[in-house]
């Protein structure tokens, strides 16, 4: 039979608003933390002071002694795990601290749980254990240890690639710059801390927790307590907000669990926003050295990219910024190399472009100093560097319109009235200004998912897959991918997602969700359309009897032949004359192995930030952003915009805001808190605008999707910085940029 025509369009491409805006605003939308079963008790962790050494008493008597207290979690009595949770089982693992012996590996690590009646009573019971340690001096910081070439940067990235000869191209090169650039730590904080509440039943359980990869996490649990995956009911509906940091469970969503098998009774274990700085994750600081040749019309011939990270004293994940030099510009000669060096913190994870946002800092700061050593205009230099192929592998890009980026978003920036000496424009009030521009580049991957589509007799379809909504509007996409796949309206699709008892929806992590799950759900859909279709030309009594060559579309809840349109019948007919109520289907969503061999498949975006400067105080305000995007099909306008002004944001906090302060002799972060963590407010972010670039992508995946969600926030940061460097002719190489590095 010829398959149904892939149909645009019908709902795919709409701003539809948000299905669950309605249930967010209300309060409807339940949360992790907003469920409490029956019986349920609380749990509070206890954390170390300490950044290295053993605990050597707890006072346990005097918090179980308190009234309300049910229970204190310590290593002696933890419930014993069928596999030690520094065994990692699949690539999104990373080791837990849950309650195993009595060493202290970082500050902030938990070393007790305390589970009692009420919230309050388990607050003060732990503050009731009054740890005693033996401690050792920390390291921390890059300068800590020794400098050691990991095995593997990232998510499994090769530490050092490269292509040409580097040293012969810098001797070579008319023009040379060599600069280092520092980038903080940054530590997650998504607005929903992780949470966790348990419910046991013999070897059941009943997990609600927020998580990026139900199934990931479910293996992840049936391996560290010895039972059958199927045996695991996870429900995320709804996340807070994830970034990488909810893409592996973390040791105080384990702990959750473990104190409920503990007391045998559900529990609730909420992580405290001081608590967030450690245990769950954070981007690595970074020390990155440049060092770039070029000719005097601007053309590369040399580019080394080396990247100083640093990463936990018992685990291995190293930032891997130089990843974006391997895709960016070309050069006949690049070098990528990393180091790491072991330190007494919490283990960096994925973090919002991990690699990608630290290392386009560094990237887009030393384009913009060789465009001022060359006098060449920064966006000129881009433009002179630009890479057809993949600058290492060689590889045709799959689609690129960054040349489309950088044109609108100039355009509408006004980039062609900026100077090129800095400090050259202020405003009426004497504010100096600066322009700058950034390039945006992320890779556009996919992982494997399954999805399940049943259309049923009253002409409404149920789509299942266990997919995750953490802000980004996977209820909303999902819903009108679907209702594209079965030729439905948008408003008869009945979508269920978030619980681990459904299809394997993928992994909601490095831009692939949508893509993943996505293909899925519309494979599913296309499918239990067929079954339709065999239904109806194999029945002498449907007019699309023998439609079989002819081939069909589906509309609008109808199947209709595509050699003669007036020649349909809807879904329900179809169904009853068969004597049946639903017909069902499943479908998956992978990558092509094929494609991926032969293509460079990335998304582009050009990032334009004006920024005033007081030239007496040194006091920063970005005052305008205009990003241009370029990321395939666009399933949501609305919403992809919204993931873009998202990324922008966080640019901004980036290269402005965000700095965990640690105390190099303690090895405790002395502003783990909102109150002094900074990261902006609606004040900080006066114009954002995102210009979606048209982009057609054949080969990346049938429906042409690529991921928004981390694209955003790469080259905004560098764009910003260089905007500073414009405003004040003062090249700040540290990040983020203080008011007091603008100080003589």
């Amino acid at each position: 039979m010829t398959p149904e025509r892939v149909r645009h369009g019908a709902s795919i491409g709409q701003p539809a608003t948000r299905r669950d805006g309605e249930a967010k605003v209300t309060g409807a939308a339940r949360y992790t933390a907003d469920f409490r079963p029956d019986g349920m008790l609380h749990a509070v962790m206890a954390v170390s002071t300490i950044a290295k050494g053993r605990i050597t008493h707890l006072d346990v008597a005097a918090a179980r002694a308190h009234p309300g207290v049910e229970a204190v979690m310590i290593p002696e009595n933890a419930p014993k795990l069928a596999k030690s949770p520094d065994e990692k089982d699949n690539p999104f693992a990373f080791r837990l601290n849950l309650l195993q012996n009595d060493e202290v590996r970082y500050a902030n690590q938990p070393i007790a749980v305390v589970i009692a009646t009420t919230l309050e009573a388990a607050t003060e019971g732990a503050a009731l254990l009054s740890p005693r340690y033996a401690p050792e001096t920390p390291h921390v910081g890059l300068d800590s240890g020794k400098p050691f070439v990991p095995g593997t940067i990232g998510a499994g990235s090769a530490t050092s690639e490269g292509i040409g000869d580097v040293a012969a191209g810098m001797d070579a090169a008319e023009a040379r710059i060599t600069a280092t650039y520092d980038t903080a730590a940054q530590y997650h904080n998504a607005l929903e801390p992780h949470s966790t509440v348990a419910k046991w039943d013999g070897d059941r359980l009943t997990l609600y927790t927020p998580t990026q990869a139900l199934w990931v996490a479910k293996g992840r649990l049936a391996g560290l307590f010895g039972i059958p995956p199927e045996n695991i009911h996870i429900v995320s509906h709804y996340l807070g907000g994830g970034f990488g940091s909810k893409g592996f469970l973390s040791s105080p969503q384990i702990l959750g669990i473990m104190a409920a098998k503990l007391v045998g009774r559900p529990v609730k274990l909420v992580t405290r926003r001081e608590q967030m700085f450690g245990p769950v994750g954070h981007r690595a600081e970074t020390r990155q050295t440049m060092t770039l040749g070029a000719r005097r019309d601007g053309s590369l011939t040399a580019y080394h990219h080396h990247t100083l990270t640093q990463t936990s004293s018992y685990d291995d994940f190293f930032e891997p910024s130089g990843i974006i030099s391997r895709h960016l510009y070309a050069s006949p000669a690049i070098a990528t190399t990393h180091e790491g060096v072991r330190g007494d913190i919490g283990t960096p994870i994925f973090m919002r472009a991990p690699g990608e946002a630290s290392g386009s800092v560094a990237v887009e700061s030393a384009l913009d100093e060789l465009a001022h050593e060359l006098g060449i205009d920064p966006l000129d230099l881009r433009l002179k560097n630009y890479a057809e192929v993949e600058p290492i592998t060689g590889k045709p890009f799959s689609s690129k319109a960054l040349r489309e980026c950088y044109a609108q978003g100039a355009e509408r920036f006004g980039w062609s009235r900026r100077p090129l000496a800095p400090r050259q424009m202020r405003d009426g009030d004497g504010l100096l200004v600066g322009w700058g521009v950034g390039t945006a580049t992320y890779p556009a991957g996919m992982f494997q998912g399954e999805a399940r589509a049943t259309i049923r007799d009253d002409g409404t379809a149920l789509i299942e897959t266990a997919a995750h909504d953490m802000g980004q509007g996977a209820w909303t996409v999902l819903a009108q991918i679907a209702a594209d796949g079965t030729g439905l309206p948008m408003e008869r699709i009945d979508l269920r997602i978030g619980e681990s008892n459904l299809p394997n929806g993928g992994l909601a992590g490095g831009s692939t969700g949508t893509a993943t799950s996505g293909m899925a759900v519309y494979n599913a859909a296309k499918a239990a359309v067929a079954q339709l279709a065999d239904l109806a030309t194999n029945d002498p009594d449907s007019p699309l009897y023998g439609a079989g060559n002819a081939g069909f579309t589906a509309a609008d809840g109808r199947l209709a032949r595509q050699d003669d349109p007036s020649r349909s019948e809807s879904f329900s007919e179809i169904l009853a004359r068969a004597g049946r109520s639903s017909v069902e289907a499943k479908g998956q969503g992978a990558g092509d192995p094929a494609a991926q061999k032969t293509y460079a498949m990335h998304a582009h975006g050009a990032v334009y930030a004006e920024v005033k400067v007081d030239p007496d105080l040194g006091q920063i305000r970005v005052t305008r952003l205009v990003g241009a995007f370029a990321a395939g099909r666009v399933v949501n306008p609305r919403l992809v915009r919204s993931q873009y002004y998202g990324g922008m944001i966080w640019g901004v906090s980036l290269a402005l805001h965000e700095h965990a302060v640690m105390d190099r002799r303690s090895g405790r972060i002395m502003n783990a808190s909102l109150a002094d963590y900074h990261v902006p407010v609606n004040a900080d972010i006066p114009s954002a605008e995102a210009i979606l670039v048209e982009e057609h992508d054949p080969h990346v995946n049938a429906l042409g999707i690529k991921g928004v969600g981390e694209l955003g926030i790469v080259g905004t940061a560098g764009a910003i910085a260089n905007a500073v460097w414009h405003a004040t002719g003062i090249r700040v190489r540290q990040i983020p940029i203080t008011l007091d590095k603008l100080l003589d």
